[in-house]
């Protein structure tokens, strides 16, 4: 009987472990830009073309190979870092395993030219399928431009797998904001399909974080410096008001290499907590110094989740680092040295204090009381006389009145109290049995009553709608309400007639992050079927010219980046279309939030409109936009 064990060909066993490592185009960014780090690089650029799809290309300035060192770069586990196994456990480097250009090379078209200082000609190499087709010496700059062009054109399964441009450019740009924010020394460009994205000037931490995460970050961010015998930490995190929904800028660098790390970042959030809603993120960019012996970072093939020796201990002083950098920013005083000019004209700051005032001051009784000993605690008689007109604003014709703070609670209590008295006179009167009825159940029934417009409808705590219906009373939602309303709305325009937009007098320029900017560019063709009219204006630059009736004038700007952020919380839900998780947003976007009053009017067209729904009983999301109370179920409660 034959053996069936044999050997993989090398092309096939590198595309295995390729996919190890190169999973998308973004794979490849990473691995690149961390090589020209590691060469010692003072400036690199990349350039990609159809989400990288079709090429991505790294050119740095660093030292270069020779001819030897750039053949043998390609051949796996090939490595100038490791020399024994002690060299593992104390890596300062960026790549050290020798498979990213052996991976890159086995699923894609490669072209290396490099150059040392000391060489008079570089060195050209193209590989396809781990396999070179042509080494020549050529003339070049020093350092080294590697491009890999078609990506898994070897390998066609995994290229149909890859998102759309932009999901995978956003992808690339994360790849690359990431290094770029771990190395501020070194300058880095971002050039998609021709247009320059970033241009990174070396700087400080600060402003490589501004440049790479927004100029509104500039007087928002506070410093974070701890020094300890075991770890330094150091870096920025954001004020509490910059928190979002959504946990995209948070960063955390272990010996400058990006790190995912759920554990510190639950230490980041505890030193959080109470300064931001639970459901809120914030931003942050820390580093962590120490021994590389204490971590262990050869636990993942991309190398992003690592294993410190003491966990425990790292917790601990990321946490308290955080909350003394928040501690110190919450006490200390700001100091206004320019003094508001109004203040020049009093006459206590322009006119002198002559002898006679001063002799005046210090014989009065308010003087004594301060600088007589036992004088503290008392207060001299006064005239009543001065008192009395204090005395009838409290009374009036002999009767205590109340005060002009409570006048007003008086009467909206009293006024609650008579709605509530005639919703009860009108549950008595009405008819029906049985118990509480779930709100996907019985909803057909309560429409018209709602729609009547004799039905009598208030507000509680300026969130809920209380509503009668024939067998008892309804307690609606009305965010939750709104949502579905809106929902329906937008999703009967993204497949057929468009919301009608509003054009604005003085269209409004949005700049965002290069991330939110292709985001928005994937989005405009629906957004522009929802009322929204933005046309691109220069590198990560719109200009809104229109949006739906019902964004108010003056709060474009807010409206869309909100948008986004609501979007980004969708992102990691696969089982949601793109249009979907749009439709999803904007409809909790621009759904009336709780503690909005409303007037009868707006309450009566919220609830007519509800159950014109297809669905009005649950939102999108399958909350509930109502519930339902019967009455023999509210006479259980009273035990009648």
């Amino acid at each position: 009987m034959a053996d069936i064990i044999h050997l993989l060909p090398d092309n096939i066993a590198n595309q295995i472990a390729a996919g190890e490592v190169i999973q998308r185009p973004a794979s490849a960014v990473k691995e690149l830009l961390e090589n020209a780090v590691d060469a010692g690089a003072t400036e690199v650029k990349l350039i990609i073309q159809d989400a990288g799809k079709q090429l991505v290309q790294v050119i740095d300035n660093g030292k270069g190979m020779s001819e030897t060192d750039a053949r043998m770069s390609f051949e796996r586990h090939a490595t100038s870092k490791i020399r024994n196994i002690d060299d593992l456990f104390h890596i300062r480097t960026m790549g050290f395993r020798g498979e990213a250009l052996a991976s890159i090379a086995a699923v894609a078209q490669v072209e290396l030219k490099t150059k040392r200082a000391d060489d008079e000609t570089g060195t050209f190499i193209e590989i396809e399928n781990s396999a070179v087709k042509l080494q020549e010496p050529v003339a070049a700059a020093n350092g080294t431009s590697i491009a890999m062009k078609n990506l898994f054109f070897n390998v066609p399964a995994r290229r149909n797998f890859l998102k759309s441009n932009a999901a995978e450019t956003r992808h690339i740009i994360d790849e690359f904001m990431r290094v770029a924010l771990s190395f501020p020394n070194i300058f880095f460009s971002l050039t998609n399909n021709g247009t320059q994205i970033f241009h990174l000037e070396k700087g400080s931490l600060k402003q490589r974080i501004v440049q790479v995460l927004g100029q509104h970050y500039n007087a928002r961010l506070v410093t974070v410096q701890e020094k300890t015998d075991y770890l330094n930490i150091y870096g920025f995190v954001g004020k509490p008001d910059t928190a979002k929904k959504t946990r995209g800028d948070q960063y955390f660098f272990v010996n400058n290499r990006f790190i995912r790390s759920a554990y510190l970042n639950h230490a980041v959030m505890s030193a959080f907590k109470e300064m931001i809603p639970a459901d809120s993120f914030p931003l942050y960019a820390l580093f962590i110094d120490l021994d590389p012996a204490q971590v262990d970072i050869n636990v993942h093939p991309t190398k992003q989740e690592i294993k410190f020796e003491d966990e425990k201990i790292v917790y601990a002083f990321v946490q308290a680092a955080v909350k003394h950098a928040l501690g110190q920013f919450s006490i200390t005083p700001t100091l206004e040295f320019d003094l508001d000019p109004t203040i020049q004209q009093l006459d206590a700051v322009n006119k002198p204090f002559t002898e006679d005032q001063q002799q005046a001051a210090r014989s009065s009784d308010l003087a004594k009381n301060f600088s007589q000993k036992g004088q503290a605690h008392f207060i001299n008689p006064t005239d009543k006389e001065e008192l009395k007109h204090w005395k009838d604003f409290f009374e009036k014709d002999g009767t205590e009145q109340p005060a002009i703070g409570n006048r007003q609670s008086a009467i909206d209590t009293g006024q609650k109290e008579e709605k509530f008295e005639s919703l009860l006179d009108q549950l008595k009167k009405q008819e029906g049995g049985g118990d509480y009825v779930p709100p996907a159940q019985h909803y057909t029934p309560f429409a018209k009553q709602l729609i009547d417009d004799n039905a009598l409808l208030f507000q509680l705590h300026s969130t809920y709608i209380v509503a009668p219906t024939a067998r008892g009373f309804m307690l609606i939602h009305q965010q939750l309400a709104h949502e579905r309303i809106l929902y329906e709305r937008f999703a009967a325009a993204t497949v057929g007639k468009s919301i009608p937009a509003q054009r604005s007098l003085f269209p409004v320029t949005l700049q965002l992050s290069a991330s939110d900017a292709v985001l928005l560019q994937e989005l405009a063709g629906d957004l522009n079927q929802l009322g929204y009219l933005i046309e691109p204006f220069g590198a990560n630059a719109f200009v809104i010219q229109g949006t739906p009736a019902d964004v108010s004038a003056g709060n474009e700007k807010l409206a869309i980046e909100n948008l986004l952020e609501q979007f980004k919380h969708f992102s990691s839900d696969l089982k949601f279309s793109r249009r979907e998780k749009l439709i999803r947003s904007l409809a909790w976007q621009q759904a009336i939030k709780p503690g909005t009053s409303l007037s009868l009017d707006e309450m009566r067209g919220l609830t007519t409109d509800l159950f014109k729904c297809a669905q009005p009983n649950v939102t999108a999301s399958g909350n509930p936009t109502y519930i339902e109370f019967k009455k023999d179920y509210l006479e259980q409660l009273f035990k009648r």
